[in-house]
């Protein structure tokens, strides 16, 4: 059982393979905003399509963030969360048509619950995660001003939606074997 979780952004999309014993087999930022190498979300697609394809391991399940759906004053515009659905709709057919996996979807807030993270009213959901996954012996790259370096946050994301998907699909096998 193998199981793939992705953070998808049309800047960094953050990819995560963990086993059934949570053990980490891959866990990458796949960087997307050189805007000449990726002129449009169509080439960034076939980029994030040729890494998916070389993998190298049997794909159980697939879980992806679920995209924003609504607005928030300051956050994404009408225009960003339109072309970021779009996109997560391209990878997610990519998924399915390549991997041979329907894509689950996972809400963030759900994917920090399963995974026993709090973050309470005032703090940076964001920053909750990152800790988290350094606190579990995972490692991240920094800047010379001792900044995460850009994927860091993409990177702790995918593994929390994959961890997420992992207790999920455990819950359900459970539910399924009492019948």
């Amino acid at each position: 059982m193998i199981i793939l979780g992705l953070d998808i952004s049309t800047s960094i999309t953050g990819v995560t393979l963990i086993d059934e014993e949570e053990n980490i087999l891959l866990c990458e930022a796949w960087d997307t905003r050189n805007k000449n190498k990726f002129p449009t979300i169509f080439h960034k697609a076939r980029f994030i399509r040729e890494k998916l394809f070389g993998l190298g391991f049997p794909i159980s399940k697939v879980y992806v963030e679920q995209s924003l759906q609504t607005f928030r004053s300051g956050f994404s515009s009408a225009q960003t969360l339109s072309t970021l659905a779009r996109f997560n709709g391209i990878i997610s057919w990519i998924c399915f048509q390549e991997l041979n996996r329907m894509p689950e979807y996972i809400a963030a807030t759900t994917a920090r619950r399963l995974c026993g993270i709090k973050v309470s009213r005032g703090e940076k959901a964001k920053e909750k995660v990152l800790q988290f996954f350094l606190d579990n012996g995972n490692e991240i790259e920094y800047t010379r001003q001792e900044n995460p370096k850009p994927g860091s946050y993409d990177r702790a994301d995918s593994w929390i939606i994959a961890r997420a998907g992992l207790q999920l699909w455990k819950e359900n096998s459970r539910s399924l074997s009492r019948f």
